[in-house]
């Protein structure tokens, strides 16, 4: 388990793992961050923090991040 920044109680946060598809990058981990708005249920779909990322959140625990190979 990495260190992480405290302040965004990250320190609970599973570590994640990244799978390379081809061009694209799959980061998978657990969602740890507080929404202060009703989420779907079974998906939930959002820009990522970054351009060109996109987070898909299923079943409101799991965080996919789907970017673009470097």
């Amino acid at each position: 388990m990495t260190t992480l920044n405290s302040s965004f109680g990250m320190q609970y946060a599973p570590t994640p793992f990244m799978l390379r598809l081809g061009k694209r990058e799959v980061l998978v981990t657990r969602d740890f961050r507080k929404r202060f708005y009703p989420v779907n249920p079974i998906i939930e779909c959002d820009t990522g923090v970054e351009p060109g990322h996109v987070e898909i959140l299923l079943f409101a625990r799991w965080l996919l991040i789907l970017s673009k190979a470097q």
